[in-house]
């Protein structure tokens, strides 16, 4: 796995692979601020704008699928895919 950069830039949709991608590997911290943001329970917009670097007041549909799909796969990447458990991991 390569070293994930910290904040970067995100694609309108996540990736819906069956399998870990090189853009999984390269936004786990995303990944991780997401599911940290749900845990917190704060506003889909909000992480939308700092996380994902999207306005959801001038593109709210972007936005808010932006968001969905990259919570989605970080549930599953943490789920199935094991990214951020480890490969070797049960």
């Amino acid at each position: 796995m390569q070293k994930p950069s910290l904040d970067p830039d995100v694609a309108d949709c996540a990736p819906n692979e069956p399998a870990l991608t090189a853009y999984d590997e390269q936004h786990v911290v995303t990944y991780i601020r997401l599911l940290q943001a749900e845990g917190e329970g704060a506003d889909w917009r909000e992480v939308a704008r700092v996380v994902l670097h999207m306005d959801p007041g001038r593109e709210p549909d972007r936005a808010q699928t932006a968001y969905q799909s990259h919570l989605a796969r970080a549930k599953w990447v943490t789920e199935q895919g094991r990214l951020l458990r480890g490969a070797g991991s049960k």
